[in-house]
């Protein structure tokens, strides 16, 4: 099954997708998990009314209560941020968790703009990500797979040199719309057996077997759950094999195979005119 969020009639709405029709639904099928899962102890959403998929404006499929997100996930990857002094060359030894900002999320086929003062690297990352469908408080691991009621993708995009200039993540990662997220949310696949391709321009750029994580969702959960608890709705991100670098004027697609595409055109800021002044 297939479900996200649309803006229906101005208003954030819940959807469940078959084919190309988007089945506009009247409650969260993640509350709907959450309160009964597979023993049928909660009531299924009910379609209220159905629209053609390609008429609706795609929303982030879920906004989470908490943003979660691993780095140097793939061993690919830290060997290229090395040689780039974006690392250490060291591979993880422990499976810890970052956070993103809610504000940075947008949605599928919508753009990602580049502030003002940008200069330097650009990048985006490819990255499955795991919904969490269920609360988790030092969880096992058969919970945690449990509790993770679907995947969908991700892109991890940055400012790079704002990475390197500030003490925190705060601008390079967390700007509005550098994590965009869609298009919908699959609860039918093993990420594990997929594979990730990104493409700038419909030219491929990277391409990497989804699965092949230093760890994975379930190792990360685990972790974390021990500290913290993770709810309803949460999300994280999985990290990413490798970079790409996009530029304004550019669209970027991130496919994960038996999940979907995101797609999203890379535009300018633009700043609005001063009160008086030529539009």
């Amino acid at each position: 099954m297939r479900f996200t969020r649309i803006l229906h009639e101005q208003r954030p709405r819940w959807a469940r997708i078959d084919d190309e029709v988007a089945h506009v639904l009247d409650a969260s099928p993640i509350d709907a998990f959450a309160e009964g899962g597979d023993s049928g102890g909660a009531r299924t959403p009910r379609v209220e009314t159905t629209v053609p998929l390609a008429s609706v404006h795609h929303l982030p499929p879920v906004v989470p209560p908490v943003f979660y997100a691993v780095g140097w996930n793939y061993r690919s990857h830290v060997a290229h941020g090395a040689a780039l002094g974006d690392a250490k060359g060291v591979v993880p030894t422990r499976p810890e968790v970052g956070y993103r900002a809610n504000n940075a999320l947008t949605g599928h086929r919508s753009p990602i703009v580049v502030p003002d003062g940008v200069t330097g690297r650009f990048e985006a990352e490819g990255e499955v990500v795991a919904v969490i469908g269920r609360r988790l408080r030092r969880a096992t691991r058969e919970e945690v797979v449990d509790a993770i009621v679907g995947w969908t993708i991700g892109n991890d995009v940055s400012a790079r040199e704002w990475q390197h200039a500030d003490r925190t993540f705060w601008r390079s990662k967390n700007s509005d719309t550098f994590k965009p997220m869609g298009p919908w949310i699959e609860t039918d696949v093993d990420p594990m057996t997929q594979k990730t391709t990104v493409r700038v321009d419909g030219e491929e750029r990277a391409s990497f077997a989804t699965g092949d994580m230093i760890f994975d969702a379930a190792d990360y959960l685990v972790e974390a759950s021990r500290y913290i608890t993770v709810n309803p709705g949460d999300v994280l991100w999985m990290g990413a094999d490798t970079t790409c670098p996009i530029a304004v004027g550019q669209t970027v697609e991130i496919e994960i195979s038996g999940i979907g595409t995101l797609t999203n055109p890379v535009v300018a800021e633009t700043t609005p005119s001063p009160e008086g002044s030529p539009a």
